[in-house]
């Protein structure tokens, strides 16, 4: 009776995918962690009720993974939500109640999650801290779907806080028109060079993206990971930055914002290791001239995860729910390899140029779907354990994980209650340093998560991201718009 039972779960289940295999790999398991500041106390009654009524419409997380022979599936199964949402007790006069949330959730990361029941969990912790009245930390397993999915999931779920029953407004990507050419001659010209330039870039990309999975690997830095990184406990800290700051050098500097904060990343990297690396012995200041001469040979690489779905919008990812959803569910990811420029430059102006014209490159190659393809194809011929080995080299072979999410433009609430930070990250990969960019409303959000025995104060990495963004500001405005004060 009970193989019947279970024979009839699975033909009601959905056979878990290659890629959403791939999370379970032991070298590769993966999880999305994300903190929401509120602006009131939680009430746990008031959220799983919320919870009732959205999240739990999703079938990922109404289903557990069963094994059947060799194969994973996903299979239907009753959540009782006071097993996935935990209150802890807490004293509510606790000394330095922001390290006690870090140090709470960083001791997330030393458990799995209990494969019995769905793989997610929200812990709410009701306790002030700089930023909050109470947070949540949602902890979600990556093989219920990529960054960019579990993210909007988590926006649809919210609503507007000045009109309840609307979900939030995410910003509308502006196209802009080229002039029309000169002459039929001219269009095809630069039609026929703009091809083979594609070409060209993907060709070099790909041959970048194989070599660094069979032998091409970063310079050994205090940032970059070693064997087994992976498995170790990780750190999270946060820190809440002037959006209106990077709209002013994003306009005054004709980038976009990404391109800010890949600037804004590389100053804040070079500040750091030539701070940690480059003091003189009697605990002076950094010997710049020689190590930004050491620090010009190092090679630093940062992984990129796109999103190759095409780009939907908010009302869409929230249908993602529905069961035929246009909007395709899952890991639709693909890798974009960075390379970083780590020189200490006397105008700081030219890590923001010089991280527009690396993205620029990047944006005219094919990398991110090729790579896509090369792990589908991977998955099939090799099975997962050959393509979580190579996922696992090329991650490894890299420094750092990188990603920049658009958020909402105005406040948002979560079942009822006013979100004052998002702060979304991922750990169980191999890096020992990951940072994430969220825009929300008029801030932006720096979430690092890092290994401690190599990075033993996130804290301070932040500092230098944030004192980036203000000299790089602060020349902006003295050089570019004279006129501001």
């Amino acid at each position: 009776m009970g193989s019947s039972g279970e024979a009839n779960a699975v033909s009601k289940g959905e056979a878990m995918s290659p890629a959403a295999q791939l999370f379970h790999a032991p070298t590769l398991n993966c999880y999305v962690i994300a903190s929401l500041g509120s602006k009131t106390r939680i009430d746990p009654r008031v959220v799983k009720e919320g919870l009732r009524h959205t999240l739990l419409k999703h079938p990922r997380f109404t289903s557990k993974l069963v094994m059947k022979g060799r194969k994973p599936w996903w299979i239907p199964t009753t959540v009782d939500l006071d097993e996935h949402v935990i209150v802890p007790e807490i004293d509510p006069n606790i000394d330095f109640p922001d390290r006690f949330v870090e140090d709470y959730t960083s001791n997330l990361t030393k458990t799995p999650l209990n494969t019995s029941r769905p793989l997610w969990e929200l812990h709410l912790l009701n306790i002030k801290t700089n930023n909050s009245e109470g947070v949540g930390i949602f902890r979600v397993h990556h093989s219920l779907g990529d960054g960019a999915s579990l993210i909007s999931l988590l926006l649809s779920v919210t609503r507007k806080s000045s009109d309840p029953h609307s979900l939030p407004t995410l910003p509308s990507k502006k196209r802009t028109l080229s002039p029309p050419p000169s002459s039929s001659f001219c269009s095809l010209f630069l039609a026929i060079f703009s091809w083979l330039s594609l070409i060209r870039n993907t060709l070099v990309d790909m041959v970048s993206f194989f070599a660094t999975i069979l032998f091409l690997r970063d310079s050994q830095t205090p940032i970059k990971g070693v064997s087994g990184v992976e498995h170790s406990t990780k750190r999270f800290a946060h820190r809440n930055v002037s959006l209106d700051d990077i709209k002013v050098v994003k306009s005054a500097m004709k980038v976009t914002i990404n391109d800010v904060l890949l600037g804004i990343t590389q100053a804040g990297l070079a500040r750091y290791l030539n701070r940690i690396q480059g003091t003189n012995t009697n605990g002076g200041g950094p010997k710049q001239a020689g190590r930004n001469n050491e620090l010009k040979d190092v090679r630093l690489r940062a992984a990129i995860l796109f999103n190759v779905r095409p780009s939907a919008e908010i009302q869409e990812l929230a249908d993602m729910m529905a069961e035929k959803s246009k909007v395709k569910w899952g890991n639709w990811i693909g890798y974009i390899i960075l390379p970083f420029a780590l020189t200490l430059q006397h105008d700081p102006l030219k890590y923001v140029r010089q991280a527009k014209s690396i993205i620029d490159r990047k944006k005219h190659s094919l990398e991110a779907i090729c790579t896509f393809g090369c792990a589908k194809m991977a998955l099939k011929l090799f099975g997962m354990n050959v393509a979580a080995a190579i996922t696992h080299r090329i991650l490894y072979n890299t420094t750092l994980t990188f990603s920049n999410v658009v958020g909402p433009v105005e406040e948002i609430s979560f079942c009822g209650h006013p979100v004052t930070f998002l702060a979304p990250t991922v750990y169980g990969h191999p890096h020992a340093l990951t940072i994430h960019f969220l825009s929300y409303v008029n801030k932006m959000t720096i979430s690092v998560a890092v290994e401690p025995s190599l990075i033993p104060d996130p804290h301070l990495l932040c500092d230098d991201l944030e004192a980036s963004l203000k000299q790089i500001t602060t020349v902006v405005k003295k050089t570019l718009i004279p006129d501001i004060v």
